[in-house]
């Protein structure tokens, strides 16, 4: 998950020659530095060494009072999109990651966050929705724009996609739709392509896919505007291509306890008291893989639940994958959902 960090370490009494080793050792162009309880208490980057060298510090001097001792650091537990915003917003290559005591569980670097490798895959983000359940929240904010934890939900789908190597997102808009094209503009800041399958009437879950003005030429990203997630997406993906499936939909188990003590009857008699039973189902977590030949599938502006579309699948005996989720997810489409998702990120 992070960048390993044996090379990265220096001592507080290093010099400014041990600095540069480290520098060339681990290839990430920042040293830590750690006191004798191994907690990190500061960092130095190539530049603060060659800004210390022009000054005329000799190469044996210590590198203390050179280091930085406020600096970004995160905790283990924060997301990819976190850690990209603050990246692109402080314009950092690197940031630590610090446990609670001080200790270094690892290193954030900026090309591993967005992606070493940029897929080819494209992603549909289905932001079109009015949001009716969370009224008076959405009477003047679309629903994927609200924000959790300062973020709107949106943006966090993206900074997501970005961080998993997807560069070219298309958001289906439709209400206040305006207001997601002022947030996001072309994309450039966010580190990807932008582009608006622009609705002029509700096309439910899957019609805007008709409005995408080319075909992609592979498996293509379709996501619910309204989940805070960090699916493994290119896990979804490989699991999407090694089965040869022609449809992948994420699924999550889901349990829900019965409040009430239930009884198993036959014929007029009790044949068994279960107090409060736990039921599991496997959800539709509203994250798809799909090949592009099933676009030809969606009807041309008309209201189209993507489900039909693996209804139709599934019909003609085609296969059709379920990718289990490990990962957390929250559909906030309800206020008591997007409580807990404002919980879980405070």
């Amino acid at each position: 998950m992070f960048k390993r960090i044996e090379h990265t370490q220096i001592p507080v009494t290093a010099s400014i020659l041990d600095a540069m080793r480290s520098l060339e050792m681990s290839g990430v162009e920042i040293a830590l530095v750690m006191d004798q309880a191994h907690r990190l208490v500061g960092i130095v980057t190539d530049g603060d060494l060659r800004r210390a060298l022009l000054k005329g510090v000799a190469m044996e001097s210590a590198v203390e009072p050179h280091m930085i001792r406020e600096f970004t650091r995160v905790t283990p537990d924060v997301g990819r999109a976190e850690v990209l915003d603050l990246m692109q917003a402080r314009t950092l290559e690197q940031i630590p990651v610090v446990n609670a005591d001080g200790t270094v569980a690892g290193l954030h670097l900026m090309h591993e966050v967005v992606g070493a490798i940029e897929r080819p895959n494209w992603a549909v983000i289905m932001a079109g929705g009015k949001g009716v359940r969370l009224r008076p929240l959405t009477e003047h904010l679309p629903k994927p724009m609200i924000p959790v934890a300062g973020r709107p939900i949106l943006e966090r789908l993206v900074l997501h996609l970005v961080g998993n190597g997807v560069r070219r997102i298309f958001l289906a808009i439709n209400y206040l739709g305006h207001m997601v094209e002022q947030h996001f503009g072309d994309g450039r800041r966010f580190g990807c392509r932008i582009e608006y399958l622009r609705e002029t009437e509700p096309l439910g879950t899957g019609g805007a896919l008709s409005l995408l003005p080319e075909s992609p030429t592979a498996p293509l990203l379709v996501m619910n505007g309204d989940v805070v997630t960090q699916v493994d997406l290119g896990g979804l993906l490989d699991f999407h291509s090694r089965g040869n499936h022609v449809a992948t939909m994420g699924v999550r188990l889901y349990a829900h306890t019965v409040p009430f003590g239930c009884v198993e009857t036959q014929r007029g008699r009790i044949t068994d008291l279960v107090e409060k039973p736990e039921l599991t189902r496997m959800i539709n977590t509203g994250i798809y893989a799909l090949e592009p030949t099933l676009l030809e599938r969606v009807p041309a502006g008309a209201e189209f639940p993507i489900t039909e579309l693996f209804t139709d699948c599934l019909s003609r005996g085609e296969s059709v994958g379920a990718y289990e989720m490990a990962e957390d997810w929250i559909d906030v489409g309800q206020r008591e959902q997007l409580r807990m998702a404002m919980e879980g990120m405070a």
